[in-house]
């Protein structure tokens, strides 16, 4: 029995002696070799051509390659003569149409100079330069008139129903003096949505026939009620579900689902707390949050994020990425079936955390205070999504045979001659429980594919596995992976 088991152990090492662990999560600079003023927000165009775009709060977009080596930052569009900057105010957001590719339009959010008055407008990008919108292309689709100085929102996106979705505070002030976010004749402390791709007799734009007050009852543009500053908000691409860190008064931060024609209830509720509810409805009038948390300590304001999607870090794959303002912490929810199922503190950021964004690949960035954009650091697991098994997964890892295994990118080989190609996954215990042999002539790329399962077909649950991936007698590589529901 005692030799047994130092040879279990034995077999163990030689598998996975050379495999490197998964390590602490880190928001490290993204971009450390160029600067930004005031960066708010990360996103991309929508054209598969992998720029970061960078809006700044100053008035300007900035775009670079996505490469964290660059020292390239041009300015993609200049307004900061056109917005007042301070405090909650500025160039609040930026959304690329879905066919920015062909069309070239992109959409901003921000503060107007002379009246504070938030204004969303369409800008075209420069017919003879890819890298440059044209400022004097403006054409403005709406205009709110702001009563105070903050609780701007200033969130755009486009849902994957294709139209633009706009987020708007209450009007500011405190504890919404005008009760603008349970006004149906207001645009104020809600969630608008249009149709940027038509237009009305007396709009630069047109209303979703879907829109709950689309035939009369209350203002057209409306798609929730009942928001106080919807300051985030992002699509998870897998699901389609829309999610929104709403910023909270004195006692409660909140986040949550959002769905066409819900009163997310302020200001007769804060989080899930009656706040004000003179003339408010039953409680099952509201849609209460999804999670909230209490304005205790060093917490104060939630700076809503992103259901992750990326790669770098697979571990949280499928977790909804939060933070708070003030006291910078990192959080990762998991909300499944109408249940939150996970939800812990994941890191402290460098500096205070203003706002999240992806690129292309749904990769997250976040912009601080401190000027810096950041993005998390490399796992060393490779994720396995096993929540569509219907299509093979592949591991992707970016090597010219046999060269070194590169890090910073996820697993595809090039093998240039006849080899047979053997994946072998194993659980913990070191027990073969998927065994793929392919022979073929392996010119160019090979994508060595596993779907999820074991060998009689059967799907196997989360956690961490090994494989053991050789080809011909050139190749031989272990690693530990994560198989992600």
């Amino acid at each position: 029995m005692y030799l047994k088991k130092i040879f279990t152990l034995l077999f163990i090492f030689t598998i996975y002696g050379n495999l490197t662990f998964a390590q602490p999560f880190e928001l490290q600079n993204a971009f450390p070799n160029t600067t930004f003023d005031n960066p708010l927000y990360v996103t991309h165009s929508n054209d598969q051509t992998n720029r970061v775009f960078i809006v700044e709060k100053t008035g300007r977009i900035k775009v670079l390659p996505n490469d964290s080596l660059t020292s390239i930052n041009k300015t993609y569009l200049d307004i900061s003569n056109k917005i007042i900057n301070g405090s909650e105010r500025g160039l609040l957001g930026v959304a690329f149409h879905p066919n920015y590719s062909s069309n070239g339009y992109l959409f901003v959010n921000y503060t107007r100079s002379g009246d504070g008055a938030t204004v969303v407008s369409r800008f075209s990008v420069s017919p003879s330069d890819p890298d440059k919108a044209d400022s004097l292309s403006e054409f403005i689709l709406l205009t709110i008139a702001q009563p105070y100085s903050n609780h701007n929102g200033g969130m755009i996106f486009f849902g994957m129903d294709g139209y633009l979705h706009i987020g708007t505070g209450d009007g500011g002030s405190g504890g919404d003096p005008g009760n603008r976010a349970q006004t149906l004749t207001e645009l104020l402390g809600k969630i608008l949505r249009i149709n940027v791709d038509t237009t009305t007799a007396l709009t630069n734009y047109g209303i979703p026939s879907s829109n709950i007050f689309a035939g009369g009852g209350g203002r057209a543009e409306i798609f929730t009620i009942g928001m106080r500053n919807p300051w985030r908000m992002s699509v998870d691409p897998v699901t389609g579900e829309i999610w929104c860190g709403d910023v909270g008064q004195d006692a409660w931060e909140e986040i949550d689902i959002i769905e066409n024609g819900k009163n997310y209830g302020w200001r007769c509720y804060e989080g899930n707390n009656p706040f004000n509810t003179s003339g408010c409805s039953t409680p099952s009038t509201y849609t209460f949050p999804v999670k909230v948390y209490q304005n205790v300590g060093s917490d104060c304001s939630v700076a809503g994020g992103y259901v992750y999607r990326g790669q770098r870090r697979p571990e949280l794959y499928g977790r909804y990425i939060y933070g708070d303002y003030c006291s910078r912490k990192v959080w990762k929810l998991k909300y499944e079936n109408g249940v939150v199922t996970e939800d812990s503190q994941i890191l402290t950021a460098a500096g205070s955390i203003l706002s999240w964004g992806t690129d292309q690949n749904n990769e997250l960035y976040m912009c601080s205070v401190n000027g810096i954009v950041y993005r998390f650091n490399k796992s060393d697991l490779v994720g396995v999504n096993n929540n569509n098994l219907e299509t093979p997964n592949t591991f992707i890892l970016e090597q010219n045979f046999p060269n070194p295994f590169n890090p910073e990118t996820s697993i595809k080989y090039y093998l240039p001659e006849i080899s047979n190609v053997n994946l072998v996954v194993y659980d913990a215990n070191g027990k073969i429980i998927s065994n793929l042999v392919n022979t073929k002539q392996l010119s160019g790329s090979y994508n060595v594919k596993w779907n999820g399962r074991d060998a009689l077909g059967n799907n196997l649950p989360s956690g961490v596995y090994f494989y053991n991936l050789t080809a011909g007698n050139n190749f031989s590589q272990s690693k530990k992976m994560l198989l992600i529901k």
